[in-house]
This record gives C-alpha cells, structure tokens and sequence, in this order.
C-alpha cells in the first residue's frame, strides 16, 4: 500500500481541536462540494512563503463552495513554534480563511501520508481524491512562480473536467515527526510522480 492516499481514495475521518477553539470533524465539513485538506505549519519557509497564495486561493473558489482546512501535525518538541498556541497566535496576526487544526498525535499526518509542508488534497463532492501535490511550483518565493497547480486543479474539476494533473510531488519542509531527526521520513514515503 502506497503512503499517501492515492487519486480516488475516499477522505479519511479526524477529530482534531482548532485555533477557534472548537473541535473539528470530517462531516463538520459536509456542505462543502470541493474539500482542500492541506498539511502546514508556522514555521516551515516554503509555508510562510506562499501562504498568501494559498490565501487568494481559497478566497478566489470560496464562494464556488470550496473550503480549506489546514492541519499542523508538526512535533513542537522539534520546532517549539509549531505548537498550538503559536497556531492561534498566528491565525489571529494572519486571519487566514481556512479552519486551522491541530493533529498533536500526528494520527492523521500518518493516515494521508502527508509528506512535506505544505501538501495540498483536494476532495470532490464525494470525497473522494482528485488532487494531492504541491500548491505552487516556487512555495518559497512565490515571486518566481509560473504555475498555481492547486488553482488549476479546482478550475478544472468545478468547470465538470479531469484534473489534467492530479498527482504533483509537494515541495516544502518535510513533516517533523515526533522523536526523529528534523529531516528524518518514513522509509515507505516515496515521490507521487
């Protein structure tokens, strides 16, 4: 079996606490028809890099019923900034358009496979996966960016085509697993494409 879920794979159930003070569960978010899951952090520069990308993303398909949800399952014990009241701090200075969730146990980053952040999963209607990948080609500087392929992966799916390229290796910092070294991955984990 693959790492990280793969392209028709059904969204997988979580129950994780969030900066706004509410827990949060996959069917809180029923009423979306495009689901964005994507695993970040505080600290990662490819995150804080295109967060304002990300941002205008989210705002551009919003009100074409996609919604974002970003969970930090990154080890505070490897980077003190990661853990939850630096999330809150951060979504109050920010006030990013996304539910921030935080996955403590990293459950949930073990369960998709999450592999760098940031790591963008787009789910239809159903649930099912029909993107996982990168957001951008340049995260960390998007000043030299030439392509938005989580833009162009929701274009696509809401205008009823294929996602022309539903799988794109991420690009980022690798999620910091609790008690490995900073840089440390599964064996299993692997590229997508």
């Amino acid at each position: 079996m693959a790492f990280t879920l793969q392209i028709g794979d059904k969204a997988l159930d979580f129950k994780l606490p969030a900066t706004d003070g509410r827990t949060y569960r996959l069917a809180d978010f029923a009423d979306a028809g495009v689901l964005v899951i994507f695993f970040t952090c505080n600290h990662c520069p490819y995150v804080t890099g295109s967060d304002e990308v990300t941002r205008r993303t989210a705002e551009q398909f919003g009100s074409q019923g996609v919604r974002f949800v970003g969970i930090n399952s990154n080890s505070k014990n490897t980077y003190a900034d990661d853990d939850f009241p630096h999330m809150v701090a951060r979504m109050q200075e920010k006030k990013f358009p996304w539910i921030y969730l935080r996955d403590e146990s990293q459950d949930v980053a073990r369960a998709y496979g999450a592999l760098r952040t940031p790591h963008f999963y787009v789910f239809d209607r159903s649930r099912k996966l029909i993107y996982t990948g990168r957001g951008v080609d340049t995260p960390r500087d998007t000043s030299k960016m030439t392509v938005n392929d989580l833009e162009r992966a929701l274009r696509e799916h809401l205008a009823g085509q294929p996602v022309s390229q539903p799988k794109m290796n991420p690009i980022g910092c690798n999620v910091k697993w609790d008690g490995k070294d900073a840089h440390w991955m599964p064996a299993e984990a692997c590229d997508l494409v």
